[in-house]
């Protein structure tokens, strides 16, 4: 704090004093109040005497001049408080238009702080905690380990579905093998009885013309034999030849029978392709259900690993190794700090002077002689009593007006991570913009 020194003493100049007295003026101004007093004395000095010489003794001489030199000092002390009086004045004009200025154009609030996303760190398994690999204050990257759960009875049950699964793929690559060479053998007998039964088919339908044939050749020589015109050995001969045609006739019918139940035998074998195809259905529905189980024991083992998802520092860690945690439970709170902002409830008779983007001024509890600049990026829609916890119903029908605050979110840059979450800030919104 400087000081002015009017005629050995000292006078306290305001700290906001300081960025006037760069102005000439006011300089100018102070020194000539400050010396007006010496100059006063001066002149009155220099001014010659035209009282009249007392012609009485000398004693009588020295106590008008003690007399004299104590009215000079009260009046030289009367002069002094004046000066004071009138410098303080001044610059409290100054100050308080200055004030009134700074005021109009800005909006202080002091109840203000930094916010930042503080994440817990919560397990997903109940277990021991078998070891802690951060401390407070590490820095953290996306993926570090911060702490292990104990993992031995999760990675048993993961090597016995594994087993459980191979042991499945085994049998269903058992019975897939057992299907192709169902289907191979089949295949073949399957394509011998067709060929048999084609054949067979065309042995009959060959033998039904040339029998039908036989039995008109018979019957016409039968009837030209009571007539006498052919003999009976002509008659024999169509005789013989039509029930040669009627045993190959029976013999390919019979044949044609044969083909046809073999075909259908070879068929049923064949049925059994469908029964080993719903065996290996059974088997991979299984082994997917196996499948879904490894997958979520698996994902219970690497839940037992608490790693971070993002990059930052570590809090505060809430647990020591040998402590039994279960799921939900807190267990490290962690931030990112270049990720931050200002947190300020602005009274809703000042918020119509704001708006989004407004230039912000912010000090700092922590470092006064710091200046930071943010600006404003939201502006609630409801005050802050909307989300109190106990509602403020006015049953008695008494009302005290009080006015609200409406909560405002201003963007901040970190510097060199001075700004941590929690810290009480002013703020000064310029809204002479």
């Amino acid at each position: 704090m400087n000081r002015a020194t009017t005629g050995g003493s000292a006078v306290a100049m305001p700290p906001l004093a300081h960025q006037f007295m760069a102005n000439g003026l006011l300089s100018n101004c102070i020194q000539f109040l400050l010396n007006w007093p010496r100059r006063r004395g001066v002149e009155e000095k220099s001014m010659p005497d035209t009282t009249d010489i007392d012609p009485r003794s000398d004693a009588d001489a020295s106590s008008v001049s003690e007399a004299a030199a104590e009215n000079a000092r009260r009046l030289k002390a009367r002069k002094r408080r004046f000066v004071i009086a009138l410098v303080i004045g001044v610059l409290g004009t100054l100050f308080g238009g200055l004030e009134i200025h700074d005021r109009v154009t800005n909006i202080h609030e002091v109840d203000a702080r930094i916010g930042g996303d503080l994440i817990t760190v919560s397990s997903r398994v109940a277990g021991w905690v078998t070891a802690i690999s951060v401390s407070e204050g590490d820095g953290i990257q996306p993926g570090t380990i911060l702490m292990s759960i104990d993992a031995r009875e999760s990675a048993l049950k993961v090597r016995e579905l594994e087993a459980q699964i191979m042991s499945l793929r085994a049998e269903k690559d058992r019975t897939l093998a057992e299907k192709n060479l169902v289907d191979k053998e089949t295949a073949s007998k399957l394509k011998s009885e067709q060929a048999r039964l084609a054949s067979a088919q065309v042995t009959v339908s060959s033998l039904e013309p040339q029998l039908e044939l036989a039995r008109r050749e018979h019957e016409r020589s039968k009837s030209l034999f009571q007539t006498r015109v052919v003999s009976r050995r002509q008659l024999d001969q169509a005789e013989s030849e039509l029930k040669k045609l009627e045993r190959e006739y029976r013999i390919a019918v019979a044949d044609l029978h044969a083909a046809e139940a073999k075909t259908a035998e070879v068929e049923a074998e064949r049925g059994r392709l469908a029964v080993l195809d719903s065996a290996v259905a059974v088997y991979t529905h299984r082994e997917s259900e196996l499948q879904a189980k490894l997958d979520e024991q698996r994902l219970d083992l690497s839940d037992r690993t608490i790693r971070s998802a993002i990059k930052g520092v570590v809090d505060k860690t809430f647990v020591e190794v040998g402590e039994y945690v279960t799921p939900g439970q807190r267990l490290a709170l962690i931030h990112d700090p270049e990720v931050i902002w200002i947190d300020a409830n602005i009274k809703e008779t000042d918020i119509r002077k704001t708006k989004v983007g407004d230039l912000v001024q912010v000090s700092v509890d922590a470092y006064p002689d710091r200046k930071f600049t943010g600006r404003i990026k939201v502006i609630g829609n409801a005050t802050t009593a909307e989300f109190a916890l106990l509602p403020s119903p006015n049953p008695s029908g008494n009302f005290t007006k009080i006015t609200q605050r409406l909560p405002v979110r201003i963007a901040i840059d970190q510097q060199d991570r001075l700004l941590r979450p929690g810290m009480m800030v002013e703020i000064k919104i310029d809204v002479d913009q």
